[in-house]
């Protein structure tokens, strides 16, 4: 009986857990798609397959909900950069990275996507937990591609990754803006042959 007792609290946090990640999941699809403003707490608890009232089980407010939704799509984006470096010799691996972010499956995959792309003209007015998940982002994506570059450690190496996420990103929030394909193609591949001269566009 000991052992039925104690095995329901665990159940029932397991169950919690699983439900609370669906939610975060839910929600940080949401997000990169529709934008913070357009996530509401109701439409992403249908999404879920729960009752709106079951939301504050989980969460103290919609921007907690948001900020554990913008950390899970920036882990996502962190772990698919270097996902893509993996393996590759080191004077590949940011072109091969580059070529993976400025690519017309990045720029069509929105809600599965880089957050900083999605996201960043409406983080500035979102709450301060939100803007520190996106701000920590930011950093991780600067180290790793710093640590791409055989220069790694110098500090023209910082500077030179703070350009290239910035091109990085501005890039494909352009390629997506523009409704002609021949220009939003343009776009990256300029930006990727003018981050990655020695590589063609890809």
């Amino acid at each position: 009986m000991t052992i039925m007792r104690n095995s329901t609290p665990n159940a029932r946090a397991a169950a919690k857990e699983a439900t609370h990640e669906r939610i975060v999941s839910v929600a940080s699809r949401a997000i990169r798609r529709q934008g913070y403003h357009g996530t509401g707490v109701a439409d992403i608890m249908k999404e879920a397959g729960l009752t709106h009232g079951a939301f504050y089980a989980h969460f103290e407010s919609r921007d907690a909900m948001l900020a554990e939704a913008a950390a899970q799509a920036c882990a996502e984006s962190t772990a698919a950069a270097a996902g893509t470096v993996a393996g590759e010799p080191s004077q590949r691996a940011l072109a091969t990275m580059l070529k993976a972010y400025l690519s017309r499956q990045h720029v069509e995959s929105v809600e599965m996507g880089c957050p900083l792309a999605a996201l960043g003209s409406e983080t500035p007015r979102q709450a301060p937990e939100v803007r520190r998940v996106a701000t920590r982002h930011i950093k991780e994506m600067v180290d790793l591609i710093a640590r791409q570059s055989p220069q790694w450690g110098q500090p023209e190496t910082h500077e030179q990754a703070l350009v290239t996420i910035a091109t990085m990103v501005g890039a494909l929030v352009l390629a997506r803006a523009v409704d002609d394909p021949a220009l939003s193609d343009s776009l990256r591949e300029a930006a990727l042959k003018h981050l990655t001269p020695s590589e063609a566009p890809g």
